[in-house]
């Protein structure tokens, strides 16, 4: 006899339950009735943000489950559990012998005065990024300003959406840090840092008092005085429990909301269930997914005869805000009484990393990962258990991490859907040959995502050769996306995707995508679309740091500079306040500029003679040079001239990975040529021509290619071995990490851009001298362009005002940052 199962709601958790209980009932003892509020199917509401990308509701859009009855737009209204009778909107009245209620939450809104005038908006579901959409124009229509009120997982969520918009966000987090919830105060203070690397304002220890109209606008009045002018706010600040229907059937609720649940995910009422973000088990109310799906398929479970019950929630969390990588798992924040913790922090590589341990060091009880989360795969799975060996060693930048066979058999590499290492290796065993085949087989790597990577780890372990699919949106690789984009008219990122990708694109091929297409002169990189692809400093051509402000790096060719030019850069120091320092490279840096300032400081040094360094880019960065016969008794070539050639020469030149050069005008090697990625050295024949060098955190002496060539053969030679490593190197890969990965290493370089093996060295020739053609500075560009001069402001709406959250000190004679409270590395 069919029995008739009615959900109410159909969200995430929703759509898992539905889909669970039609997955295990083989013989369809349950008919499935679906009562959903919202005017569409279930969509991704953790990918919301980027909904902004496209506006295809349908990209969002969850698979579609056979056999259900699904009413959408027609909410319940009305339980009535003694008839078991569920009442909707329109009055239709459904009988269930189960009901489960999804009925997920609702934003919370601060009772803030002004909260419900015009402009104010909740962030939660397609129709509200449509509403706010509506009121700032879309996108590239001017320069607007939002405030996202919280700063927690939802509210950066709502910035990077907003951001999306062409908004520049302003985000107010009542606690004294970012994700007060998951990431600790060190991990906090780096986040920060990291996320006001792109038009971000964060403001934390403070909150809106109240919101008033300032003719067709709004102004925001921050506890600590800050006024915002502003088009927009977004309330971002938790969420409640919608227990209304439960309440209302005469419902157990919790103290602090959410129906009242048992381990079996049961109401006091036998014949009703409540999971999600509606049900309170063990007075706790869980606002992620993945305790939401365990819920669901405990219930499916039950429906069908078994005797499942809910697990301990995982509350961990890893995703990536704003193109930061966040992770945090376990006990992150050390509660467990007599817990140690063990915490690295690199602020120069934008790093932090913190493991929580017990007492005795022996048992793995959590952690935090900011910057880089690559060990959250192989560290989740680990909590509660043994640790295979010195904590230290799990995060330390050469610790190596945990191997894979220390993971044992029922370790769960997804928590989304409790799929353990033993069941991802007995379905690569039985012939799931890819991630692909391991999702649908295992429905591993289908929820959240962040299991992907061990995926591929456990299949690489199990011998199975991996894809070379440059991300989960391209098959093809970085060199394969290469090809296609040069021998092709596509000159946009969505013309590339629609062409030979899928879905919308993600942090990785869209950086990826922008460097191709700017080493193939595809006009400024803030131009339209690209502006929106680029990676972390490039959005304002400097580098930011550590408190906020952006260090200015104007190219001086070869380390040669002009007494006028050296006069201009101390003038542009002093009158801006800027600390100043001569690099490793040649070269003087300017510390300390905020996004308003670096235009009035552009101006001065281009209208002086100079232009950017890209001291911010994936391009080269400095030809170092000694000075050679110049001044030098031992010179034998002159390499200040020809560092300066090849500077002006590859200046701006789009790549994998930046570019450092050097020219030694002998065999004493003064300018350290042969630990760059091209280095040259003079011979009494001529030059020396060396590739494959890097210094950094694994320093690598360069190897010889060509020895006694002359300049013009030597220029010919390096145009070749550039355009080859950009058109086929791996996205984010040094040149001496492309060598090694070559099938013959530096004698297969060798045969192609010196024998010239495959025929293709007149084509690499001429798309140097493409590049060399259409250089044009990017600073310049920006200031002949009162549209990108539009996004360096700190303030939107009151240009000049100076962000109060940027603080200085002084130090020998100069201002430094002042310390935002990020501790360096310790283990304590």
């Amino acid at each position: 006899m069919t029995r008739t199962l009615v959900v109410v709601g159909h969200g995430m958790v929703g759509h898992r339950l539905v889909q669970a209980v039609r997955d295990r009932d083989l013989d369809r003892v349950w008919h499935i009735e679906v009562l959903a509020e919202e005017p569409r199917p279930a969509y991704d509401r953790v990918a919301l943000s980027s909904y902004v990308d496209t506006w295809e509701p349908a990209n969002l859009t969850l698979p579609e489950v056979d056999g259900v009855s699904l009413g959408l737009g027609d909410p319940a209204t009305a339980v009535d559990r003694r008839a078991r009778v569920v009442t909707t909107q329109s009055g239709r009245q459904v009988t269930y012998d189960a009901l489960v209620l999804a009925t997920g939450s609702y934003p919370f809104v601060p009772p803030i005065p002004g909260r419900d005038l015009p402009g104010c908006f909740v962030y939660r579901t397609i129709d509200d990024l449509d509403r706010i959409r509506a009121a700032v124009g879309g996108r590239g229509v001017g320069r607007r300003a939002g405030m996202v009120l919280g700063g927690g997982l939802l509210g950066l969520e709502a910035a990077n959406a907003l951001r999306g918009m062409g908004v520049s966000p302003h985000v107010v987090e009542m606690a004294p840090r970012l994700m007060p919830i998951q990431v600790d105060e060190g991990g906090a203070g780096l986040l920060k840092n990291l996320v006001r690397k792109l038009d971000l304002t964060v403001h934390t220890g403070t909150s809106a008092e109240a919101i008033e109209r300032d003719g067709d606008r709004l102004v925001a009045k921050l506890t600590n005085g800050v006024e915002l002018d502003l088009d927009v706010v977004v309330f971002s600040a938790g969420i409640r429990p919608r227990d209304d229907l439960a309440r209302q059937a005469g419902l157990a609720v919790g103290t602090r909301g959410g129906v009242v649940v048992d381990e079996g995910c049961r109401t006091e009422d036998e014949h009703v269930y409540a999971i999600g973000e509606c049900a309170c088990l063990d007075g706790m109310v869980h606002g992620l997914v993945a305790p939401g799906y365990a819920m669901a398929e405990v219930v499916a479970d039950r429906l069908l005869g078994g005797t499942a019950t809910v697990p301990g929630a995982d509350t961990s969390t890893k995703l990536k805000l704003l193109g930061v990588d966040v992770a945090s798992f376990g006990d992150a924040h050390g509660a467990t009484e007599g817990a140690l913790e063990v915490v690295f922090n690199d602020a120069v590589a934008g790093t932090y990393a913190k493991v929580v341990v017990s007492d005795d060091a022996k048992t793995l009880l959590g952690g935090v990962l900011v910057g880089d989360a690559s060990a959250y795969t192989m560290l989740r799975p680990m909590v509660g258990r043994p640790l295979p060996g010195d904590p230290a060693s799990l995060i330390a930048p050469a610790g190596g991490g945990v191997a894979l066979g220390a993971l044992p058999d029922d370790a769960q590499v997804c928590s989304c859907h409790a799929v353990t290492k033993a069941t991802i290796n007995a379905a690569v065993i039985e012939g799931c040959t890819d991630v692909p085949a391991l999702k649908a087989c295992t429905k591993a790597g289908t929820g959240c995502g962040s299991c992907v990577p061990m995926l591929k780890q456990l299949l690489a372990e199990a011998g199975v050769e991996q894809s070379k699919a440059l991300c989960e949106h391209f098959a093809q690789s970085r060199a394969e996306l290469f090809e296609i984009v040069q021998a092709s008219e596509i000159r946009t990122f969505s013309a590339l995707i629609a062409k030979c990708g899928k879905g919308t694109g993600c942090d990785i091929c869209k950086p990826a995508v922008a460097s191709m297409l700017a080493s193939l002169g595809n006009g400024h990189i803030l131009d339209g679309e690209q502006a929106s692809l680029q990676d972390t400093n490039d959005h304002f051509l400097a580098n930011l740091q550590r408190n906020g402000t952006y260090s200015v790096v104007p190219r001086i060719p070869g380390g040669e500079i002009t007494p006028a030019k050296l006069m201009a850069i101390a003038e542009v120091a002093r009158d801006f306040q800027l600390y100043t320092k001569i690099t490793g490279g040649q070269r003087i840096d300017l510390f300390g500029a905020t996004v308003d300032q670096l235009p009035l400081i552009w101006r001065r040094l281009v209208d002086a003679g100079m232009e950017s360094g890209h001291a911010y880019g994936k391009a080269l960065r400095t030809v170092k040079s000694c000075v050679g016969t110049t001044w030098c008794r031992y010179g034998v070539q002159d390499s200040v001239a020809l560092a300066i050639r090849l500077e002006l020469r590859y200046r701006g030149l789009r790549s994998p990975h930046k570019l450092k050069s050097a020219v030694s005008g002998c065999a004493r090697e003064c300018a350290e040529a042969r630990s760059k990625d091209f280095g040259v050295i003079a011979t009494e024949h001529g030059w020396n021509l060396y590739v494959g060098g890097n210094g950094g955190f694994k320093p690598r002496h360069a190897d010889l290619l060509v020895s006694d060539v002359d300049t013009e053969t030597l220029v010919r030679l390096i145009d070749r071995f550039l355009v080859f490593y950009i058109r086929t190197a791996d996205r984010l890969q040094r040149t001496a990490g492309w060598i090694e990965g070559m099938d013959g290493r530096l004698d297969h370089l060798r045969d192609v851009v010196v024998h010239d093996s495959l025929g293709i060295c007149v084509d690499l020739e001429a798309a140097m001298a493409g590049h060399v053609e259409s250089y044009s500075d990017e600073w310049r560009g920006v200031l002949e362009d009162p549209e990108k001069l539009a996004r360096f402001s700190s303030f939107v709406n009151a240009p000049g005002m100076p962000d109060p959250t940027v603080t200085f000190r002084e130090e020998r004679g100069q201002r430094v940052p002042v310390p935002l409270g990020i501790p360096e590395v310790v283990a304590r």
